[in-house]
Order: C-alpha cells, then sequence, then structure tokens
C-alpha cells in the first residue's frame, strides 16, 4: 500500500476509502493495476493486464473536481496547458488523463470545463525488461546502435521497453563492452521521463536530455542543435513531420529509438513515410512485441 500513497492523496475521503479497503482486500491487485478511472455518475473502474473491477461506487461531479484541484495543487490555471493537451503528469510517473467539454478557438483546444472523466494511469519501470534486445539493437564494432524502430499493439509494453532501453544505452552495459552514449528524448506526452518539476521521475539514465511539452519534430532538432546527442529517442512516431525529424537526424550522424502502434510488417508499410526511411535503411532494426 505505500507505494500507492501518491495515488490514493488526490482522492478525496470516500472514494480514497473504497479504494483503501479494496486494496487490503485485494492484496494482489496492485501489482497489476494499470488504470484506475472515475466518471461522473458512474463506478469506479480498476483496469488490470486481465479484467476490469468495478467497484460500485457513483461518483459525484464534485469529487471529480475534488481531484482536478489536488492533481492542481489547487491552482488550476497554473496546469491550464497540461490540461488543454488532455492529462497531467504527477510525482511518480503516473499520468491522469483528463476529458469534458473542450472550449476552442482557431482550431486550437484553450480549456476544458466540466470535467467528466479522470483515467490514471499507473507508471511502472521494468528494468532489465530490454535486456533481451540488447544483442540487437548494439553495434558492438562501431559503439553505438541501430537506428531502430520498436512496433507493438497499444498497451503491450512499447514505451516500458523504450525506457529501458535509453537507460541501458546512457548508463552503457560493461557486459557487452559498451560505452554509454549521450541520449536525447523527446518526451510529448511526459510518458517517457514522466517529468515532474522539471525532474525525470523514471530511470532514463545518466547521460540522458529530456524535453518534454513538445511535438516530436520540434524537439528533435531543439535537442540535436542544443545538445548535439548520439542517441535520439522518442514514442509514437509516423507523421510526416515526424518522418523528416528522423531523416534530419540521420543526416546529422545521429542514430535513433523509435515505437510505432502495429502487428505487423503490412501495418508498418501502410505508413509511406516509416515504410521509405525502412526501404533506404535509414531505420536499420525492427523490434515487434507480441
Amino acid at each position: 500500500m505505500k507505494d500507492f500513497n501518491e495515488i490514493l492523496r488526490y482522492f478525496p475521503h470516500n472514494i480514497y476509502q473504497v479504494l483503501k479497503n479494496t486494496f487490503e482486500q485485494k492484496q494482489n491487485l496492485i501489482s497489476s493495476l494499470q488504470e484506475i478511472r472515475i466518471r461522473v455518475n458512474r463506478p469506479i473502474i480498476l483496469k488490470t493486464g486481465q479484467a476490469d473491477l468495478l467497484i460500485e461506487y457513483l461518483v459525484t461531479q464534485s469529487e471529480v473536481f475534488e481531484v482536478l484541484e489536488k492533481l492542481c495543487n489547487n491552482s488550476i490555471y497554473a496546469y491550464q496547458n497540461q490540461i488543454c493537451k488532455g492529462f497531467i503528469t504527477v510525482r511518480g510517473g503516473h499520468r491522469v488523463g483528463i476529458t469534458g467539454t473542450a472550449i476552442t478557438e482557431n482550431e486550437k483546444v484553450t480549456n476544458l470545463k466540466y470535467i467528466t472523466s479522470l483515467n490514471f494511469r499507473i507508471a511502472r519501470e521494468v528494468k532489465g525488461c530490454s535486456n533481451k534486445i540488447l544483442k540487437d539493437v548494439i553495434c558492438k564494432e562501431q559503439n553505438t546502435i541501430y537506428t531502430s524502430l520498436i512496433v507493438s499493439p497499444p498497451g503491450k509494453g512499447k514505451t516500458t521497453m523504450l525506457r529501458d532501453l535509453i537507460r541501458n544505452i546512457s548508463n552503457g552495459v560493461p557486459e557487452l563492452g559498451f560505452r554509454g552514449k549521450t541520449c536525447g528524448v523527446v518526451d510529448e506526452r511526459g510518458e517517457i521521463a514522466a517529468m515532474y518539476h522539471g525532474i525525470p521521475q523514471n530511470d532514463v539514465g545518466i547521460r540522458t536530455d529530456v524535453i518534454e511539452n513538445i511535438s516530436k519534430d520540434k524537439g528533435m532538432s531543439m535537442l540535436i542543435r542544443s545538445m548535439a546527442p548520439e542517441i535520439i529517442a522518442c514514442d509514437e512516431i509516423g507523421s510526416k513531420e515526424d518522418v523528416e525529424a528522423i531523416q534530419n537526424a540521420v543526416i546529422s550522424g545521429v542514430k535513433g529509438i523509435f515505437t510505432m502502434h502495429g502487428k505487423n510488417l503490412d501495418d508498418i508499410k501502410e505508413n509511406q513515410g516509416i515504410n521509405y526511411l525502412i526501404k533506404t535503411k535509414q531505420i536499420e532494426k525492427i523490434i515487434f512485441l507480441s
């Protein structure tokens, strides 16, 4: 229960007690918990890798707003930018998704009102999970890596694998004779390093610089100009702008590790830009997670 205090403290008293009692009764639940979803006038749903557990407690609008205030340290205005992006990252690297009525201006979301749903996505580091694929990613002869693309359907561990790869590459892998490399991470949605007040909550290695809250293409360009990374990494590529930024990185002599949604090679080839990077060998290795 101790590890969950950082999450439980955001909930009003009644929800806190309900969740606390549930975790005490089902102690194995904590290790497999992926999400806590609360919706106005709906039961609480605890999502695990195997099933959903419904808690018959109807959440009120005022309780959702109270959670939001606590997430924002009682200053919702200070978190307006994050709210407009649809999520807030909290201490521990946990990310809270937010939905409600969007207010737009010039086709951009400027605010969310009538907040109706919150989704606490539980951050977990699985150190060592990338050890099985290190030999496929690392090019020992040149003490660098192959520019690699990690592919899997949603929820199968792409980001977790990417994070651990970055950690290993940044720190170095003595048993493989691999010296640590300077890494630059574009953490557009705060899921890799999970920055909280500018400090990574997840271990991404000692030679890693992180830029967050910025599009992948702009972030890659800024890191290459300002921090001279040897390796660049980001999550869920796919847009035309992403492809152009990767090409610019390759021209600059920077290797990369990226992820993408997909089940097989056919899924990847449907994206013309990514398919071009593969055909021209700018992406050198593809790793599928089952």
